[in-house]
């Protein structure tokens, strides 16, 4: 297959190509900087092009089987009215762009996998969501995923099938949230965060790759598709089983008032949570490789 990524040198597509490539699949990478190095990866192996020469020759590259677009800006930056607007404009146009692309194709793909997030369905300590639970914008998080899952419908519109991946927490040793989750606790300073009640859905990073590749060649699978592991924990459980894994203690709590008069808004982000369960891909036969937490850290403790 022939598959275009936008987003491709972040946390996740880094990961992703390689397996794409491993495969047989050739990778367009869709980038605001062409030419760029990917490392680890041999730059004459992948094509790439603008967001600027695609939309001014929408067939110049040829045909395209699928698209992948993990783009957005980080939630990981200060929230002031300029980068919260920053990290809505980020997603809207990147998936607006998607849209505008193919309904000028004169061949349109099979399948656009559009990220989204867990983030949609609010938080809460006591109910379970899964993909046929209601959302409603109730915060920041589940307004931004809402608008960005909506500019998606558009694609489907074009006749396109269309997975919308509602991500959690993207373990790996190379970026995305964990090394910064795990510091404290190898500085000896690991405890709960708030009450430690609040849920993390999580998914180890080579299991969200699969999980993509998976949604690619699978004609029966679209609409929400939770990436997350069947095994959420809470945020305590989360910390002594790091703990346990690391040889380090579980003593220093972190108290939220410390951290709303730190973070304010941006607090929600280790505060508050979600218990997410991922229904659809198990329906369709995907398999983990990490189901459970201690599988997970023990693999990328390993892999240092």
């Amino acid at each position: 297959m022939r598959i275009a990524i936008a987003g491709g040198t972040g946390f996740i597509g880094r990961a992703l190509i390689p397996l794409l490539l491993s495969q047989g699949n050739r990778i367009v990478l869709i980038t605001r900087s062409p030419g760029r190095k990917i490392e680890g990866i041999d730059p004459s192996v992948i094509e790439q092009w603008s967001w600027e020469q695609i939309l001014d020759s929408p067939n110049a590259m040829g045909r395209i089987d699928a698209i992948v677009n993990l783009a957005g800006a980080s939630l990981n930056q200060n929230w002031t009215r300029e980068t919260k607007q920053q990290i809505i404009d980020s997603r809207l146009t990147t998936v607006q762009q998607t849209a505008e692309w193919i309904r000028r194709m004169s061949y349109k793909p099979e399948v656009v996998v559009q990220s989204s997030a867990v983030g949609i369905y609010g938080t809460s300590t006591e109910q379970t969501f899964d993909e046929h639970s209601k959302t409603s914008p109730v915060d920041f998080l589940s307004e931004v995923t809402t608008r960005w899952e909506n500019a998606a419908d558009e694609i489907a519109n074009e006749g396109v099938r269309l997975v919308k991946l509602r991500t959690g927490v993207v373990l790996g040793n190379s970026g995305g949230a964990f090394p910064l989750m795990k510091l404290p606790f190898l500085l000896g300073a690991g405890g709960p965060v708030g009450s430690g009640k609040q849920w993390l859905s999580w998914i180890h990073l080579e299991d969200m790759v699969r999980l993509i590749d998976f949604s690619i060649t699978n004609p029966n699978l679209s609409g929400p598709v939770n990436a997350v592991s069947p095994s959420p924990v809470t945020n305590d459980s989360f910390g002594r089983t790091v703990a346990k894994h690391y040889h380090r203690p579980y003593w220093l709590p972190l108290p939220a008032f410390l951290l709303k008069a730190a973070l304010r808004e941006r607090s929600t982000l280790l505060l508050d949570g979600q218990k997410v369960l991922p229904v659809k891909a198990l329906e369709a036969g995907f398999t983990f490789h990490y189901p459970e937490l201690a599988e997970a850290l023990a693999d990328m403790k390993q892999r240092g």
